[in-house]
């Protein structure tokens, strides 16, 4: 213990998304803010890194798309970073009859959209049920996207503002897939609405926790829409750095916490290095198994991570059966195996401990909306990048032989896809120098390894509804964030927190939030919130706070909104 100790308002454990958009409101709201990550490089799950070196080709690895984001937070802090509206939402390719097609899905209804549903299901049912669901579901989203940025409401409350109790209790009181049943009469219809209850969650269509899982995949922004973020997540990274170096965080890669303490007065943490900080809060923006591991604390329990993710590189798109364009196929979300019946079976076998056959995948085009990520020369020579999921392959799955499982998974994964395919996936991979084609594997244990996720969850843990429950809504003289923990100094500022699954920076918004507002009270905490989110200078907000707590303004990054590319 050689190194003095350096003192701090704030340190925030963990350089991702989440850490750094915490740090950077605290620094804006004149703490002191130092931000340890434990690799060389900061972004955590949204980095962009090229996998094939003999390519240029900037992939994100680990995450793909946007929805959950608030514009607020990138307006706040004066992010560069825009999202590229699909002009696909979805296409599923199916066999019926001996006849090859696929369910399409545009962004936005129309007739295409309607013919589709009609070849599918024989009548317009199904697509009048369809727009009528996502109608209530669009409804709900406008309304309760906006409090994910405010202090929790109990169930209560907050059902009653949002004034919609039949599509509240859809949604949040009984399973979605007694819902997607009673809405849907086809398989196929039933499965591409299920997937996004699904997606990094190892449940059936049963459990409420797919539900959780569905909320948050479709209320992002008030809209739901999921997006490509224009340059790969590494642009995202490298504007949060920008931003929050500008407000002068400070930033200590290669920097893992071994030690924590906490007191009375604050917090004490020590890194690999040797190395000692002091801070009077902590803001933990990594999985709260972790920081419950440093604080000598059990771990909580939770679901294990279950997707498997395929990074490939691909010289041109493969031609489908259907004889659809690939360019529309793939713009959007293309499923495969994904009815409600495979997605339930698959999940069975799982839970079995088998490897599900067929697997249920889901897959994407980053470059036919952003080719940004590819160098001019590819993009000439018609390259593409593919990103693919593989849903219901628990960790358990890879405990015994992670090579062998992996290999196996990835085969399945293939041989699922090309079902549909006039050319074989590996016919149009790109050819490395080693003689590899342009593809890697990424199973949850990988996940583990590479970037910290437990077992794999790309949620940190179960996820839970934006609210409070009755029993949890205690009297208290400050607003809740669900950041807090037993011990007043101690925040989570990851996707652990409660509101804090997906790349959205909600995490650490409310995180920064909660530290903020516990020097305060009631109304004045709200305050505090709203200057620092508006950018007010100080002696605007200093008679809405309290004189112990006021606001430093740092000059500000110029802002650029999120806009459609359309």
């Amino acid at each position: 213990m050689n190194h003095p100790e350096k003192k701090y308002d704030a340190i925030v454990v963990g350089g991702g998304h989440n850490g750094l958009v915490a740090a950077t409101y605290l620094a804006r709201a004149g703490k002191t803010v130092l931000v340890l990550e434990a690799c060389a490089e900061p972004g955590g799950a949204t980095t962009s890194v090229k996998p094939f070196p003999e390519y240029d080709a900037r992939l994100s690895r680990y995450s793909y798309l946007v929805s959950l984001l608030p514009d607020q937070i990138v307006t706040d802090l004066g992010i560069r970073f825009r999202t590229l509206e699909r002009p696909v939402a979805s296409y599923t390719p199916y066999r019926r009859d001996d006849r090859e097609d696929g369910l399409l899905v545009a962004a936005e209804w129309d007739a295409a959209t309607a013919a589709s549903f009609r070849r599918l299901t024989g009548s317009d049912r199904e697509g009048k049920a369809w727009r009528e669901f996502y109608r209530e579901i669009a409804g709900l989203a406008r309304r309760l996207a906006p409090t994910m940025l405010q202090p929790l409401r109990s169930a209560s409350k907050l059902k009653a503002e949002l004034g919609l109790p039949e599509v509240w209790r859809s949604l949040m009181e009984v399973p979605i897939g007694d819902v997607i049943r009673e809405r849907f009469g086809d398989d196929l219809v039933q499965g591409v609405v299920l997937t996004d209850a699904l997606i990094g969650t190892f449940v059936s269509a049963d459990d409420l926790q797919a539900n959780r899982c569905f909320l948050y995949h479709l209320i992002g922004n008030g809209t739901g829409q999921w997006r490509v973020p224009q340059g790969g997540m590494g642009a995202l990274v490298a504007e949060l750095l920008r931003v929050a170096t500008i407000a002068g965080v400070e930033i200590k890669p290669h920097s893992k916490v071994t030690a924590l303490e906490s007191g009375p007065a604050g917090v004490r943490v020590e890194t690999s290095s040797g190395t000692r900080y002091v801070a009077k809060d902590l803001l933990f923006a990594a999985a709260p198994q972790h920081l419950a591991r440093l604080r000598g604390r059990p771990e909580p329990q939770s679901l294990e991570g279950s997707q498997l993710k395929i990074n490939m590189l691909v010289t041109r798109l493969p031609r489908l059966k259907s004889g659809v364009d690939p360019r529309l196929a793939f713009a959007g979300t293309f499923h495969v195996n994904e009815s409600f019946s495979q997605f339930e079976a698959a999940y069975a076998r799982a839970r079995g401990g088998e490897m599900p056959l067929p697997l249920p995948l889901e897959m994407y085009c980053h470059t036919l909306t952003d080719p940004t990520i590819l160098s001019p020369e590819l993009v000439a020579k018609g390259f593409h990048t593919l990103t693919l999921f593989g849903l219901h392959t628990p960790a358990s799955l890879f405990d015994a032989d992670p090579a062998g499982a992996k290999a196996l998974a990835g085969t399945r994964a293939i041989a699922s896809l090309n079902q549909y395919l006039v050319d074989p996936l590996e016919s149009v991979l790109a050819p490395c120098r080693d003689g590899s084609a342009a593809i890697e594997v990424k199973s949850p244990l990988d996940l583990e390894k590479d970037i910290s996720l437990p077992r794999g969850n790309i949620f940190h843990r179960d996820l839970d509804f934006p609210f409070l429950d009755e029993d949890d809504t205690a009297v208290t003289d400050r607003p809740r964030w669900g950041a807090e923990t037993d011990d007043p100094h101690i925040y989570l500022a990851g996707a652990g927190a409660r509101r804090g699954g997906g790349v959205s920076g909600i995490a650490g918004h409310n995180a920064a939030m909660a530290v903020l507002a516990n020097a305060l009270s009631g109304s004045s905490a709200q305050s505090l919130s709203t200057c620092v989110q508006t950018g007010l200078a100080k002696s605007s907000c200093s008679a809405r706070l309290d004189a112990a707590e006021r606001i430093r303004t740092l000059p500000r990054a110029p802002a650029r909104p999120l806009r459609n590319a359309s």
